[in-house]
């Protein structure tokens, strides 16, 4: 096949790259260039000349040709506007599930040859192809896998979809850039958001939205304890970042229109709810489920939940079997049936 290869300059791209040059595909590697002059001027640097770097020299061995595309604009309008404008109101969003869906599986499909049958990447999941359409299946790696970011996919884009290292874990990624002498085959993991890389979140936050003192404020006196630099750096059930003693402290609520962050040291207690919220906004990768009951992850990781969930008019209640300490609205939950990722839906509390 003629297969378009998204490489990021990491190990495991070009693990799935060096797979499908192995296979005997026609393939070509492309490189998304996202940053725009405003943060470059933040940063002060290219962030992305040193992943260019590796990328184009894993291309060079595997005799790949390598393009850089420019996604800045796309990337602006469709997954940094949406972050910001999440943090604002006060809700906590996961801007890599919009970058997969919107960018690396939209915008990019939009603007490459149509001549390309498939676009690959190092996400670790995999696809089936069943009588019922495509299914996104959690990867054999259930530590690495990143089913939870691909969940807002739809069919169209699933047809075309290639995730070559789903079938492996991470240790055995490693092994076989070793022994294809990759020249990233020891470099570090990427563990920052799709846009940022391993910039610190809160600083490209004050960058766009600035510092607003507040209040810190004792949810169970309503005593005010403390002063924080604005709700938006804050995120339901965070402990560390707080710096107040007599703890540990965890955020339990933000009024948004009085710039309040409510804290608690009693987390915990039973009148505090932690195992139930809504899910609106719902994506269904195929047929929504006849299910009720399912299991979920919350956030990336191999972590899911036992729930009960229950579908009217286009919003679902999920009930969780224990609770949780960091459900925030405007997170995403991810559906699952045994191994199958169902969909997603964004976190609400009404």
């Amino acid at each position: 096949m003629k297969i378009a290869v998204l490489v990021s300059g990491g190990v495991d791209s070009s693990v799935a790259l060096k797979r499908l040059v192995d296979e005997g595909h026609e393939v070509t590697a492309f490189y998304l260039k996202i940053w725009l002059a405003d943060e470059l001027a933040f940063l002060g640097s290219c962030p992305w000349q040193e992943d260019l770097e590796f990328a184009q020299a894993v291309c060079t061995k595997l005799n790949v040709p390598l393009q850089v595309v420019s996604m800045q604009e796309a990337y602006w309008q469709e997954v940094v506007s949406y972050t910001l404008a999440e943090v604002k109101a006060g809700r906590t969003p996961n801007p890599d599930v919009l970058c997969n869906e919107r960018i690396k599986f939209g915008a990019f499909l939009k603007t490459i040859d149509a001549s390309y049958e498939k676009v690959a990447s190092g996400h670790y999941a995999q696809v089936m192809e069943s009588s019922e359409g495509y299914k996104l299946v959690k990867a054999k790696d259930s530590f690495k896998d990143q089913t939870y970011f691909l969940a807002h996919l739809n069919q169209a884009q699933m047809s075309r979809v290639l995730f070559p290292i789903g079938d492996l874990l991470k240790k055995e990624v490693r092994e076989l850039a070793a022994t294809w002498e990759l020249a990233n085959k020891n470099r570090k993991d990427s563990q920052g958001i799709c846009f940022l890389g391993s910039i610190d979140f809160e600083e490209f936050i004050r960058f766009h939205v600035g510092d607003t003192p507040g209040d810190l404020v004792a949810f169970e006196t309503g005593k005010i304890i403390g002063t924080h630099k604005g709700f938006w750096y804050y995120t339901i059930g965070q402990r560390k970042g707080i710096g107040l003693s007599h703890g540990p402290w965890y955020v339990v609520q933000k009024d948004t229109t009085k710039n309040i962050v409510y804290i608690s040291n009693q987390y915990f207690s039973p009148d505090k709810s932690r195992n139930h919220f809504y899910a609106t906004d719902l994506h269904w990768i195929g047929q929504s489920p006849v299910a009720t009951h399912l299991q979920v992850k919350l956030r990336h990781g191999e972590y899911l939940y036992d729930a009960t969930i229950t579908v009217v008019e286009g919003k679902a209640e999920v009930t969780l079997n224990t609770r949780d300490q960091g459900i925030a609205a405007g997170q995403f939950v991810v559906f699952y049936e045994q191994e199958v990722c169902l969909g997603c839906g964004v976190i609400s509390f009404e």
